[in-house]
């Protein structure tokens, strides 16, 4: 039947491969199309494992078209120095920012990342940020981004310069990543409720969030158990 590839046969896989490559270098060169873009690094470092030509398509996407895939998955690049880019947490962190703010399917963890690398410092020339890890955290807390909610919990938790420690805060944060299904979030808020931190002592509520992070645990080990076979 026409159309239809014969995966058993190593030559015509690898002529259709190469088909799809060219059809996603016509969208990213010519057609200027950045989601043609996009495919085209998914291609080169998915299938032809190309990472340096990977990391010049990401570039190109990210810089000239603000492609927040694209900028997302060059912020990972830099962060380990893959496909020959320069290892460099500052330029991961103004990828990720970017990404951050042009949306797409990795907005979130986009934001998240801009929040750790401002949360630790590492990626900061005056050192942590807290200010600036709250902001990014909140955004992706509010997209429903369970560990950013978790993130902002402990911070108001701990407190810190610029951060004042404040357990109504942490109670908040620490309930909406339980929601989300945030195992340690569960079991902190437990706690909250059990020692009255943040809110009056209600052990009712302690015991029911204590079993919900049981339930969570015991279905994440589930689930790698069914993985892993």
């Amino acid at each position: 039947m026409a159309g239809l590839i014969n995966f058993g046969d190593e030559e015509e896989v690898k002529q259709f491969l190469d088909n799809i490559g060219i059809e996603f270098s016509y969208q990213c060169h010519k057609q200027k199309d950045p989601e043609g873009c996009q495919r085209l690094a998914d291609y080169l470092e998915g299938v032809k494992r190309n990472y340096e030509a990977t990391a010049q398509v990401l570039t190109h996407n990210c810089e000239v078209n603000g492609h927040g895939e694209s900028c997302y998955k060059l912020g990972a690049y830099h962060v380990s120095g893959k496909g020959g880019v320069p290892e460099c947490l500052k330029k991961a962190y103004s990828c990720f920012t970017r990404s951050c703010k042009a949306g797409g399917k990795k907005s979130m963890d986009a934001c998240h990342n801009v929040g750790l690398l401002a949360h630790d410092g590492r990626a900061m020339d005056g050192g942590p940020d807290a200010g600036i890890a709250r902001e990014y955290y909140e955004k992706a807390c509010a997209a429903g981004f369970a560990p950013s909610c978790f993130n902002l919990s402990t911070m108001y938790i701990q407190g810190s310069p610029g951060l004042d420690k404040n357990m109504e805060q942490a109670l908040k944060y620490s309930m909406e990543a339980c929601q989300l299904g945030h195992v340690w979030a569960c079991a902190n808020a437990s706690r909250m409720y059990k020692l009255g931190e943040g809110t009056t002592k209600d052990n009712q509520k302690a015991e029911e969030l204590k079993d919900r992070a049981k339930l969570l645990h015991g279905q994440q080990k589930e689930n790698r158990l069914s993985f892993g076979e």
